[in-house]
């Protein structure tokens, strides 16, 4: 088992997480112990997690991105209040990023903060959504326009769960690897590149080395005002993806394809700015196309670009980005104009 154990950090990975887990329930000594899952992870992770606990409660509910919402968190808090926890109970989050995002977020309000405890069963959750103490809820269809930040009291990390995920969710994940590569890792760019197959086995050795990096960009900038915005590379353009299907109330589109697309275009943008060699934008455009079917789009450009006015960077009135100024250096603030957006999106998309 691996440890990153620092003031704000107390993460576990590897097969005897779980035990570390247990140890902690009975040095704590919680009155009451609640569990959140969805009715994936009720069915597929809970029998992992269920051997490692003595008496807990059950919170579930429905899984999917379209469902992290403010009325699912009062859901969580009405389940909370009606089992009577109280600020020493704990909620321990079974599941991928929107079960991590919701689950903290609510612990983190209900009365003011309970404990809540990580234990993502997604590559997305292990590598993204657990770290870094972002808590959230979408909000009229926006990605996480509400939200706070609160580290949870423990991240527990079993590659084991890694079994119970469908393929398209396991390459959702694998886009945040790839994305910490290329903002901060250029030697784990390249390895990455000899993977032919996306499979728990091909990707497992990677997630120590994707919590490493982000746990180091995160305890240098706490709150996204400098430094963590490198995580932000694809998400603008990715985000407004996912919350332009959410609004069309289609099934949405998994987070990592999206983030996946938005890298190829931030990626184009990049290029055209002088940021990134062409030899280096193909070579990213090249793999990622690889993993990740192009998705077929039939947004409005200018709907997409509406959405991307929602994101969090931006800076007076306007979009900025987090690009790269090559493999493995971020560059931060990039304000581009709608003009090149919309390039960008029809060189890349084929958006009108």
């Amino acid at each position: 088992m691996k440890e990153i154990l620092t003031k704000e950090f107390n993460v576990f990975v590897g097969a005897d997480s779980l035990t570390q887990l247990s140890e902690l329930l009975i040095e704590k000594s919680y009155a009451k112990v609640f569990v959140l899952v969805d009715n994936n992870t009720k069915k597929y992770c809970l029998p992992l997690l269920k051997p490692f606990l003595a008496q807990f409660q059950l919170i579930e509910i429905k899984a999917g991105e379209i469902h992290k919402n403010i009325q699912t968190a009062q859901f969580i808090w009405q389940q909370l209040q009606d089992n009577n926890a109280d600020r020493t109970s704990l909620l321990i989050n079974l599941g991928g990023g929107v079960i991590c995002d919701m689950g903290g977020f609510a612990a983190a309000t209900f009365k003011r903060g309970i404990d809540f405890i990580h234990v993502p069963t997604s590559l997305l959750g292990m590598v993204d959504a657990s770290i870094g103490g972002k808590l959230g809820v979408d909000f009229n269809g926006i990605k996480n326009e509400i939200g706070l930040f609160k580290h949870p009291h423990l991240i527990v990390v079993n590659e084991d769960f890694l079994k119970t995920l469908p393929k398209e969710e396991l390459k959702s994940g694998f886009a945040e690897l790839v994305k910490h590569s290329l903002v901060a890792d250029k030697k784990m760019w390249y390895t990455l590149q000899t993977i032919e197959d996306i499979t728990p086995e091909s990707i497992k050795k990677y997630i120590y080395q994707s919590i490493k990096i982000k746990v180091k960009i995160v305890r240098k900038d706490p709150t996204e005002k400098g430094i963590r915005k490198a995580l932000n590379f694809g998400h603008t353009i990715g985000h407004a993806i996912e919350s332009a299907s959410i609004l069309k109330s289609r099934k949405p589109i998994l987070h990592g394809h999206a983030i996946a697309v938005g890298m190829i275009v931030e990626s184009w943008l990049s290029c055209q700015l002088n940021l990134l060699s062409t030899k280096d934008f193909n070579q990213i455009e090249k793999f990622l196309s690889l993993h990740f079917n192009r998705l077929v789009l039939d947004f409005d450009s200018k709907d997409l670009i509406k959405l991307m006015g929602h994101d969090k960077k931006n800076e007076n009135g306007k979009i900025q980005f987090s690009l790269i100024h090559k493999i493995g250096s971020p560059k931060l603030k990039i304000n581009c104009e709608q003009d090149l957006i919309q390039q960008a999106l029809t060189t890349c998309l084929q958006l009108k």
